[in-house]
């Protein structure tokens, strides 16, 4: 898969394409019907398929006061749609000039000129253009006119719920991970480079690796979680801490603290990516350190327990 992004020239593009449209926050199961589909579609009818999208989310520059906390990087885009066999991968930059673009000059200038396509894929609710005025029907309309064929990818429903992102937002947000796993067919997880911090684990006997991921991305709810973690290759077996250690009150800033169980390597500045795979408890604030310690040995407890039924090596 070759990664494309800006503006290019028409003549880049060395064939006629099929492209897939959307933001593609979480690239969950939803998203994946679409790409797959594309892949397949695309193959039949000798075009090269691409994902379409931006490097921000749309949302985020038209509604400036209110941000919507995304699912994935760039990165991890990058990563997930690397493991199919897309050809191309098209971030265009998303500004508010750009939103001005009236529906039909987007189809014809940008899709039709420059990717040269002959096939676009959506999901059912795809808008596009100035004020998001352009919906499937127009894009079927405009198919006819410039010479393009238009699939449309009905709602993906699991338990009787279609499969969003904004739904899946909210139940990262709510820390309702096995949930999550449905609807995205991954753990949810984030990557990040392994920081200092105030290495109070290590006075207590439970070291961690302290990370700060992107601050745009939705994080779960406070609490301590069973998770796995990805270094170097190889998945290791965690519990990870989100909050702000109320029981050590000089911490102001919300942390995310991963043990690595009978782990005892220096991974400072080591790039890692933490899976969550369910919630043990809240966050709480103890009166002394041996509570704290008491529970944590509790979570412990649980975390191998949890490993021993779920997970085979």
């Amino acid at each position: 898969m070759k990664v494309i992004y800006g503006n290019i020239d028409s003549s880049a593009m060395e064939r006629q394409s099929g492209v897939g449209l959307g933001n593609f926050d979480g690239l969950h199961i939803g998203h994946m019907a679409l790409v797959n589909t594309l892949i397949r579609e695309s193959k039949l009818n000798g075009l090269d398929s691409i994902v379409y999208t931006f490097t921000r989310h749309t949302g985020n520059i038209l509604r400036k006061k209110l941000v919507t906390p995304l699912l994935t990087t760039e990165a991890k885009k990058v990563e997930l749609l690397g493991e199919t066999s897309l050809d191309y991968l098209y971030f265009d930059k998303f500004d508010e000039e750009f939103s001005r673009i009236a529906p039909e000059a987007f189809v014809k200038d940008v899709l039709v000129a420059r990717l040269k396509m002959r096939l676009a894929v959506a999901g059912f609710h795809y808008r596009f253009g100035y004020n998001g005025a352009g919906d499937v029907e127009l894009l079927k309309s405009l198919g006819r006119v410039y010479g393009f064929k238009v699939i449309i990818i009905p709602p993906i429903k699991i338990d009787d719920q279609v499969i969003s992102s904004t739904q899946i937002r909210d139940k990262v947000a709510k820390s309702s991970m096995e949930d999550i796993f449905k609807l995205l067919g991954r753990h949810y997880s984030i990557t990040a480079v392994v920081v200092s911090g105030r290495r109070v684990g290590n006075t207590i006997g439970f070291p961690t690796a302290n990370i700060n991921p992107e601050d745009y991305l939705v994080l779960p709810m406070r609490g301590v979680y069973i998770t796995r973690t990805l270094l170097d290759g190889r998945l290791y077996n965690s519990i990870t801490n989100i909050g702000f250690n109320p029981t050590f009150e000089d911490n102001k800033r919300l942390s995310v603290e991963t043990h690595i169980i009978d782990f005892e390597e220096d991974i400072y500045g080591k790039k890692i990516e933490v899976f969550f795979l369910s919630k043990i408890r809240d966050e709480k604030k103890f009166e002394s350190i041996e509570q704290l310690k008491g529970q944590i040995k509790i979570d412990m407890r649980r975390a191998r327990e949890f490993f021993d039924i779920n997970v085979q090596e």
